[in-house]
């Protein structure tokens, strides 16, 4: 296996795990946790997060599936000078952040900060631009013959950028109140 692929393995096991630890340690440490990150999010917008949350997280597997198995590294170069590594920097620029917003979040709840809630609007608004850069750049490498895992590689990444960028990013930070 190609060396870029490995380090992205690395990064997707070490940042995933990081990430679930991070809920799963939300989800054990707080008894209020969904009364407290639901926020100030509308009742009546509550169910579309919840299945775009379920589209948004196979939309993850559908991409990265894609950049691991279907992707050559050879084909990246198109992206940029960086090529394939591309997909390590902005994997690396969703999973820490994301990793960080749970707790981040309590902390600014737990301490009334609205220094650290606009800590946390930043951590969401670089999961978005990520996310972002990860369709832009899956696009950037479309195959000569656009392929079924292509597409849905693409599908996906475009409802993980509702979820991260307009529901995250933009509708939780304006409705999230300590």
């Amino acid at each position: 296996m190609d060396a870029n692929k490995r380090r992205l393995i690395v990064i997707l096991l070490i940042g995933g795990l990081a990430v679930l630890g991070s809920y799963l340690w939300g989800v054990q440490a707080r008894s209020d946790v969904s009364q407290i990150l639901w926020g100030g999010v509308p009742e009546i917008i509550r169910p579309l997060y919840t299945v775009n949350m379920f589209l948004a997280a196979a939309g993850y597997f559908l991409f990265t599936f894609f950049i691991l198995y279907r992707l050559e590294p050879e084909k990246a170069k198109a992206i940029s000078r960086f090529g394939y590594t591309v997909f390590q920097i902005l994997y690396l620029a969703i999973l820490i952040p994301s990793a960080l917003w749970l707790p981040l979040t309590f902390l600014a709840v737990d301490q009334s900060s609205q220094g650290l809630l606009w800590l946390v609007r930043v951590v969401l608004i670089v999961v978005g631009a990520a996310s972002i850069g990860v369709l832009l750049a899956l696009h950037k490498v479309r195959p000569p013959q656009s392929t079924g895992a292509y597409r849905l590689a693409l599908v996906g990444s475009i409802f993980f950028c509702i979820q991260t960028v307009i529901l995250d990013a933009i509708v939780w930070a304006v409705f999230f109140r300590l």
